[in-house]
């Protein structure tokens, strides 16, 4: 059976509780032992099938009690409540991994190690982001907060920029990475004052990262 074809660019506010740099993204252990994380996507331009995605906030928050590829994971999904219940339908499809060629999003990586997947939620997402300045905020009222900035010389405070180059990646080709602030009180918890952060502009489709 044929899969129903669909694509969404905008951009993408990540962090996670481990180091600046993010062990994951080359293939090592994280940080602290377990992962826990939050994303967050404002689409500009996409459809699934006939449904047009623009405009559409979405977030998440994610937690594993190790590393990923081990699973046990669990999440927790937040949509803008100005999405209609079309564009609702076909955003959770898309972070569940349906609809997608097998391991070619995160999404459907992602779902094969995540077991309890708690019930969405549609709130206000306040969104903004500057990816050449590294800064970017993302506020759901009372639910989650991330914070995110340039990283700093320790020393001198002076911006330091790194930015990172996947060719093969299954959420972003390149990324500016930064330092994130993260608090969630949602059903996925999430607490720290300076882990990784990743800012993309994300272009995903049923057949990958473009």
């Amino acid at each position: 059976m044929a899969l129903v074809e669909w694509r969404m660019r905008g951009p993408e506010v990540a962090s996670c509780n481990c180091s600046w740099g993010c062990p994951c993204q080359f293939n090592a252990l994280p940080t602290h032992g377990h992962c826990r994380a939050m994303t967050a996507m404002r689409v500009e331009q996409g459809r699934f099938g006939d449904v047009d995605l623009a405009g559409v906030k979405w977030c998440g928050a994610f937690a594993w009690p190790g590393p990923i590829h081990e699973g046990g994971g669990e999440a927790f999904v937040v949509i803008d409540p100005a999405a209609s219940e079309a564009q609702r339908q076909a955003i959770l499809t898309i972070l569940s991994g349906a609809e997608t060629e097998p391991g070619a999003t995160i999404f459907n990586v992602f779902a094969t190690v995540i077991d309890t997947l708690h019930p969405p939620q549609y709130l206000p997402i306040d969104f903004s982001v500057d990816i050449d300045r590294r800064t970017a905020r993302v506020l759901v009222e009372g639910v989650l907060d991330t914070q995110v900035e340039p990283i700093r010389n320790p020393i001198t405070g002076a911006e330091h920029r790194a930015k990172v180059v996947l060719p093969n990646g299954f959420e972003y080709r390149e990324a500016e990475y930064a330092s994130g602030r993260t608090r969630a009180q949602g059903p996925v918890s999430l607490n720290w004052d300076s882990g990784h952060a990743h800012l993309a502009r994300l272009d995903l489709s049923t057949h990958g990262a473009a």
